[in-house]
């Protein structure tokens, strides 16, 4: 009879048993070949399908021709959201974040013990075996678990806001390198027509060497100033394939793919028209990326602390049980507790207190800090407008000087290197303004940059990056 009752309670907990651990996850390998990884990035273009539609979504209308004719900066950085390894990360950096989610919500299990006993002096004919089934039932008190499950929701919200900050710094640097790639293109297309004007100066100074007219030195200095240039344009083309792969990195590309691709500068070409400081600083206060995670996170510091005071008051455990002693069904009901005899969880109230605190340090300091890089860069901004300014009149004298030497050219004048010789001049005034320019626009983009919004009004700017773009698949909350 006993071992009868012994075989049914151990069969009945290992049936109970079972279902339990056939739910459980399995652990499914997914090895990584640097092969395949090397062959999938080299696999890369930029007229995939999945990026049209991608594309398509964020711009609200239909892209035709695909792929376009030439790719401008808000193309470009909708590629670099698409392909970009660093996005990814990010992406899946929230993905453990919202995990953390979970577990933060995990109800403790129950836990249960068989404890059979043995009696060796027990009567005859009574069955000496006592058969004990414990157990223990946690049940947490005060909300622990709502203040865990918050502060992740909280840590969750400023993991998914960080997506924005590493989209933001893809474009930024996306933006830098093309903005290298048209101050060398330009760059090239000045010292081309210069170097051409010099040659002709060269021509025409040997030609009045033959004649005896000047002196070889006065000939030597011009090919020399002409070797001058010729060395600089080599160095500007030199500068233009390294560009153009630093584009491709930004991408996320291969270089192959982004070979040959043409390129629209309009949205670099442009300069907007206003820029009120006090606006842009409450743009940027309101809407970085980076202010609202570290409010997230300050938020999970006072969740944290409200955790931390809640396990003040201890946690109780029902022990329900049941046992078969001696022909006797006996059952019980009991409880225990933590007794908070020599501390109250003090030290960690503490410990939270002060991280609420430094969080909020943290935060305020950021604040300050975005402000003051925006009263920085916005000043840089409005003085290298006007330098650019005054390189434009600049410029303007000189075509207006160019253009007075010209006339007195026609009218025998002016001989033909003096005309040459203003060109130059006027060519090196473009390059001077072409400098002033590349540096109001990298002023513009810092002032972007602490704005983290584009300040133009004719850009479009992706407010989604935490999609998964590679797999299409929608992982905001």
């Amino acid at each position: 009879m006993s071992a009868c009752r012994l075989s049914l309670t151990i069969t009945s907990l290992i049936i109970s048993i079972i279902p339990l651990i056939a739910g459980c996850a399995t652990f499914h390998a997914q090895p990584i070949s640097p092969l395949e990884t090397a062959s999938s990035f080299e696999a890369r273009t930029l007229d995939n399908a999945d990026l049209k539609k991608f594309i398509e979504a964020n711009l609200h209308r239909a892209v035709t021709p695909w792929p376009p004719k030439s790719w401008d900066l808000t193309m470009l950085t909708f590629a670099a959201f698409y392909y970009h390894p660093e996005l990814d990360i990010a992406r899946a950096e929230w993905d453990v974040a919202k995990a953390k989610v979970i577990t933060a919500g995990e109800i403790p299990n129950p836990g249960t013990g068989f404890v059979p006993e043995y009696a060796f002096n027990s009567p005859a004919g009574v069955s000496p075996w006592i058969l004990g089934l414990k157990f223990d039932i946690p049940v947490e008190t005060a909300g622990k678990r709502g203040y865990r499950i918050a502060q992740a929701k909280h840590l969750s919200e400023a993991a998914r806001l960080n997506i924005g900050t590493v989209a933001w710094h893809v474009r930024s640097r996306l933006r830098t390198c093309l903005l290298d790639f048209y101050t060398s293109i330009q760059t090239e297309k000045i010292l081309e027509k210069q170097i051409a004007i010099q040659e002709d100066i060269v021509k025409l100074l040997e030609e009045r060497l033959a004649y005896g007219e000047i002196s070889l030195p006065e000939l030597t200095i011009e090919r020399i100033s002409l070797d001058k240039t010729r060395s600089i344009l080599n160095g500007t083309q030199k500068q233009i394939a390294e560009n153009r792969v630093r584009i491709a990195e930004a991408l996320g590309l291969p270089v192959e793919a982004f070979a040959g691709t043409e390129i629209a500068f309009n949205l670099l070409e442009k300069l907007p028209e206003n820029l009120p400081s006090r606006d842009i600083r409450r743009q940027a206060l309101l809407n970085r990326s980076d202010i609202l995670s570290a409010l997230s996170e300050y938020e999970a510091s006072q969740s944290a602390l409200q955790l931390e005071i809640a396990k003040q008051y201890p946690d109780i455990h029902l022990g329900p049980g049941y046992e078969f002693d001696q022909e006797e069904n006996k059952w019980s009901l009991g409880f225990s507790v933590q007794l908070p005899v020599f501390n109250r969880n003090e030290g960690l109230i503490e410990e939270a207190k002060a991280r609420r605190e430094e969080s909020a340090a943290e935060f305020i300091a950021l604040q300050a800090r975005v402000v003051g890089e925006i009263d920085r860069e916005s000043a840089g901004y409005h003085e290298a407008l006007k330098k650019l300014q005054a390189a434009d009149e600049m410029l303007l004298t000189q075509k207006g000087q160019t253009q007075t030497i010209k006339e007195e050219f026609d009218l025998g004048e002016k001989d033909r290197i003096a005309l040459k010789n203003a060109e130059i001049e006027m060519f090196s005034n473009e390059l001077l303004r072409l400098e002033s320019f590349a540096l109001l626009q990298q002023s513009l983009g810092r002032l972007e940059d602490a704005v983290q919004q584009p300040l133009t009004s004719i850009e479009t700017f992706p407010a989604s990056p935490e999609i998964n773009q590679k797999t299409g698949e929608e992982i905001r909350r």
